[in-house]
């Protein structure tokens, strides 16, 4: 069995309400199926509960630990998934905001979809970067200093660590693949 992210940790930060199905379930699968350990973290244990397009709710996909207890330096990758109202709380959680900028100075890849780049607004991790969104976003996005572009996946590799962006659950595929590959 090929196993290319063997011994690699990540973490999937979510909210606990609000979060796009595929863009939790996908990830989850593909780089647990690539070999990582992944770690749904989020403000309280329990579940998930995913939204399937904003509006219908998803199966609910169960928290591994609080996201108060990850401790960065044991963490190879973050990915953000979206889903406006999972985003939308996110972005003003102080903890997550934390633990996103701690990832990004230990030079760890950070990965957002949909309307997670939000967050990178919200820790100032946008500025000077090439990034893309859900289209809904990329005003806030160049307002922030980024410079957006309209594509299926985004890699940037300035400021010493990666930001991988991706638009909807359309560019999963190469979302994932992107995540993979800043690992090997």
């Amino acid at each position: 069995m090929n196993s290319p992210l063997e011994g690699r940790t990540i973490v999937i930060l979510t909210s606990n309400f609000g979060t796009e199905t595929d863009e939790i379930q996908r990830p989850l699968e593909a780089l647990r199926e690539a070999g990582a350990t992944v770690t749904v973290a989020a403000p309280e244990t329990g579940s998930v509960k995913t939204l399937e397009l904003d509006r219908d709710p998803g199966p609910e996909v169960p928290v591994d630990t609080t996201h108060d207890t990850i401790r960065p330096a044991e963490v190879d990758a973050l990915v953000l998934p979206g889903g406006t109202l999972n985003a939308d709380t996110l972005r003003g959680d102080t903890t997550a905001q934390a633990l996103v900028r701690a990832v990004a100075a230990d030079g760890k890849p950070v990965a957002a979809i949909c309307h997670a780049p939000w967050m990178l607004v919200e820790t100032g991790l946008a500025a000077g970067r090439d990034l893309t969104s859900v289209p809904a976003i990329r005003t806030d996005l160049v307002n922030a200093g980024a410079t957006w572009t309209d594509e299926e996946v985004v890699v940037d590799d300035a400021h010493g660590h990666r930001l991988i962006t991706s638009r909807t659950p359309d560019d999963l595929e190469a979302f994932n693949a992107a995540i993979i590959e800043a690992l090997r």
